[in-house]
């Protein structure tokens, strides 16, 4: 890319833009999908804003408070969430909001409840503020049945309904990367705008990648096939160079890397967390959704990630996602395994 010639054009794709061209697509179309994603992008600004304050605001101190997951909650995961739950709930196009940092789902007040349901994770990898890690906002977006009816089975849906999935990653730029079901697309925040301007457009990931993406820290409670798969990535068998291991330990930061480079990223489940750690609904299902449709595969350890039915909304699971070689080895593997069993 032309980055010179880049920074002068003016016509720009803005994500506003972008989102209004996909709308007329569908004549039928409303526009409560555009409103509902032009508040999220707006949730993402004033958390960009924020977190690039943090250090000079003193926001990074902890809040006192523990949330669902037992994690110590940064004043910015608490600030965070009350962005995107007030930012969602004024839409007036959400019904059901299930948030990482809230215990139970938030049903919205029937005067202002729009037919979406939304799933997020304000703030992950909130515990890297503190060195200057990229950390990021993950959210996926369902349709309920009936707005006036809604119930938690509206959002306790496999992956594969997902209408939208998407995440803002706030490191070294501020990074927006977004799937409405027909591929995947970067947008990165113009600061002097104000604007996130398409800088990625159709993202494909690689068929298969150099890099494999683990906390090794955990490798004496794998099972047989991760210990297997990650030990071909370090002492190839066939001849070709070993994978590179790269790991931040900040969720997006990891995935947008697989996603842009390819490779794989595994968070198996252990001895010690027989379901991995990562949540289902507003981790492994819109990463899953991202990695689908730009090609790229993800996996369970048992099936499909998106064909998943998650019985809670803090349900764990599992996950191998990336590049989609090779994430068809650590398939084969696993059905080697059961195959013997």
């Amino acid at each position: 890319m032309d980055h010179a010639a880049e920074a002068m054009r003016t016509d720009l794709m803005t994500i506003t833009r972008y989102v209004l061209n996909e709308q007329s697509r569908y004549p039928e179309s409303r526009g409560d999908f555009t409103i509902l994603l032009s508040n999220i992008v707006l949730g993402c600004k004033f958390v960009c804003s924020a977190v690039n304050m943090a250090g000079l605001a003193k926001l990074i101190g902890l809040a006192g408070e523990t949330n669902v997951q037992g994690e110590e909650q940064k004043k910015l995961d608490v600030l965070s969430n009350e962005v995107f739950v007030k930012a969602l709930i004024s839409s007036g196009r959400t019904c059901i909001l299930v948030s990482e940092e809230d215990e139970e789902a938030t049903f919205v007040d029937p005067s202002l409840r729009g037919k979406y349901c939304v799933v997020f994770d304000p703030l992950d990898g909130s515990s890297n503020i503190d060195c200057g890690v990229s950390i990021g906002t993950i959210f996926g977006i369902y349709m309920v049945k009936d707005k006036d009816n809604a119930t938690l089975d509206d959002v306790l849906q496999p992956g594969k309904n997902m209408l939208a999935a998407g995440y803002c990653m706030y490191g070294s730029s501020c990074t927006l990367v977004l799937s409405t079901g027909s591929g995947v697309n970067g947008f990165t925040l113009d600061p002097s705008l104000g604007e996130f301007i398409l800088t990625h457009p159709d993202i494909k990931i690689p068929k298969k990648g150099k890099i494999y993406s683990v906390n090794e820290g955990n490798a004496k409670n794998w099972d047989g096939p991760t210990t297997e798969y990650v030990e071909k990535c370090k002492f190839p068998q066939d001849g070709s160079s070993p994978k590179s291991l790269r790991y931040v330990g900040s969720m997006v930061a990891d995935v947008h890397r697989t996603l842009l480079y390819g490779g794989i990223f595994l968070y198996p489940g252990d001895k010690k967390s027989p379901n991995g750690k990562l949540r289902v609904l507003y981790e492994v299902f819109p990463m899953s959704f991202l990695m689908e449709q730009a090609g790229g595969q993800s996996f369970t350890g048992k099936q499909r990630a998106l064909d998943l039915v998650p019985t809670k909304i803090h349900e764990r699971s599992p996950i191998f996602l990336g590049s989609y070689d090779d994430v068809e080895d650590v398939k084969a593997l696993y059905a080697a395994e059961e195959s013997n069993a």
